[in-house]
């Protein structure tokens, strides 16, 4: 979302000034230690050193009492060598997988477990070699998203116009299938529910990338960019809700993808072969042979060839 409003700020008409504001933001984003103490030979190499694959981690502090952000929402974006378009892959939070050993000053072995508590146990450098352990691809930025900063770039934007997929409801309204008006109470609901519908996480993050691409829609209109006052606005709010890596140039980052829109982007999940329970935890089993498939496809930034193969993948809302 931010990319796509400082780049139309740029090629609307901002030019070096517009350039010059958005610049000066970039001491506003914060910066984490993503890779502090993950070891060279640890790592996947990188099959493609002209693709980028980000970790986007979405942090939650939803619950009552709950002191430690959740890690619900986990995705890998695949920006080929064109840098024209990107692939946004939802990794499911339960995903049973191998959590690596933590870090030495953690003192903790491989395990099993739901690939979210790599967060809780090791921070962001122990998800990011769990990522790269499960996908075997090599990630080069980590951004990590508040879900209550989001909230309030939805809010600045006057709201995002969500397409719904299934019927559900919120404070006692019904919502039908089709596009919603969404504010950001609604929309962080919409993003986290899961009681109401039959397939749980896997409409959550459906959901989740329908939000994301309706922001990102709604950003790049010409109301946002022509109204001086909210588009400062916006990306002041952008600007706080997230982090990132601290190598991550953003502003130069933004300008290297400047050709990547909503309507240019892919939504995928993660393949699995479905629910089951561990113990007492109800978890998600991967699919080893497809996800194999899936993921070489990005280390080795081959996914136009994953997707002809594959047209069915998409996640696309009915």
């Amino acid at each position: 979302m931010f990319v796509v409003v400082v780049l139309a700020l740029l090629t609307g008409g901002g030019g070096v000034g517009g350039w010059l504001y958005v610049r000066s933001l970039e001491k506003q984003v914060q910066k984490v230690d993503a890779f502090t103490g993950l070891q060279e030979g640890q790592r996947p190499v990188r099959a493609a050193d002209s693709a980028l694959n980000f970790l986007v981690v979405g942090k939650d502090q939803s619950e009552p009492g709950d002191m430690v952000s959740r890690t619900d929402t986990i995705m890998l974006v695949h920006v080929p060598h064109s840098r024209n378009q990107a692939q946004v892959i939802s990794i499911p939070r339960d995903t049973w997988t191998t959590i690596p050993a933590s870090l030495p000053e953690d003192g903790g072995g491989p395990r099993k477990a739901k690939i979210n508590a790599a967060y809780a146990w090791g921070g962001t450098p122990l998800l990011v070699r769990t990522i790269e352990g499960f996908t075997g691809v090599r990630v080069d930025h980590v951004v990590l998203v508040d879900f209550a900063g989001f909230g309030r770039v939805i809010d600045v934007l006057g709201g995002a116009d969500v397409k719904v997929d299934r019927a559900f409801t919120y404070d006692g309204r019904a919502y039908q299938p089709g596009v919603q008006h969404m504010d950001s109470a609604l929309a962080l609901f919409y993003a986290r529910e899961r009681k109401q519908f039959a397939d749980g996480d896997y409409s959550r993050m459906r959901h989740q990338q329908a939000i994301i691409s309706a922001v990102m829609q709604k950003a790049s209109r010409t109301g946002v960019l022509t109204n001086p006052g909210q588009l400062n606005d916006f990306l002041r709010t952008t600007a706080g809700a997230v982090q990132v890596d601290q190598d991550l140039q953003v502003f130069d980052t933004i300008w290297a993808l400047r050709e990547i829109s909503a309507e240019n982007l892919t939504m995928l999940t993660s393949p699995t072969t479905g629910t089951g329970m561990v113990g007492d935890q109800s978890v998600i089993f991967p699919d080893p042979a497809a996800s194999t498939k899936l993921f070489t496809a990005v280390k080795n930034d081959t996914m136009d060839e994953w997707l002809a193969e594959h047209p069915d993948a998409r996640n696309v809302p009915n």
